[in-house]
């Protein structure tokens, strides 16, 4: 709205007090120029290795996408994206849970011997930080594991325990100010059992927040 007063304050100047504006979906491209689309590529399909997680910053309430790929190698985790020590820490605790269920889960008992897992959380230029983040970081990696895809119309924020258990969560009200894009704003255990639900944002740095935050 801002924009198109002072473009339509600058057509005044120009043309003098007579000058007659309409603003319709016709013309709103004149007065705003070309649309800033962001794509949401999490939202398209259900991906394996994919899981969306809910986070909340200074702007507000907003998704965002975890990615781990799995390769060859020995052993080793990898965690990029500028993850804060919490987070660190929740993606541990996450594979320490996958590889405590490797029965349920169908995979060998010393899978973890023989590839590297990559957890990347992309805009890795942003802070990322808070132990909420722990369900989607275990999602995405159980889902990397299996070849299961995730939901993607389905996003998850909680703390997750060694025994696969979801806290509940913290700043709340914060958080739903993003579950408007969402549908379906769940947080899971990684049995699948619904525990609590919730939204969040994220600019100059992201909060995964829990009970245990200080909000």
């Amino acid at each position: 709205m801002a924009n198109v007063c002072r473009k339509v304050s600058r057509r005044v100047v120009q043309e003098g007090k007579d000058v007659k504006v309409e603003v319709g979906p016709d013309n709103l491209s004149d007065f705003l120029g070309v649309i800033k689309y962001r794509e949401i590529w999490a939202e398209k399909k259900n991906e394996v290795g994919l899981a969306v997680g809910l986070a909340w910053t200074e702007a507000g309430g907003q998704v965002l996408a975890t990615e781990v790929t799995v390769m060859e190698g020995k052993g080793r985790l990898t965690l990029t994206g500028k993850l804060g020590d919490v987070m660190q820490e929740s993606a541990q605790a996450a594979m320490s849970y996958a590889r405590s269920r490797t029965a349920a889960l169908g995979l060998p008992r010393d899978f973890y011997r023989h590839i590297e897992i990559h957890v990347h959380v992309p805009e890795g230029a942003i802070p990322k930080d808070g132990p909420s983040a722990g369900i989607t970081l275990c999602t995405a990696i159980i889902s990397a594991l299996t070849r299961i895809p995730v939901r993607c119309d389905v996003a998850m924020t909680g703390e997750i325990t060694l025994r696969g258990k979801v806290l509940p969560i913290g700043g709340l009200k914060e958080k739903a100010a993003g579950r408007a894009s969402r549908r379906h704003s769940y947080s899971h255990t990684a049995e699948g059992q619904r525990e609590g639900s919730g939204g969040y944002p994220a600019r100059n740095s992201v909060e995964f927040w829990s009970s245990t935050s200080s909000s």
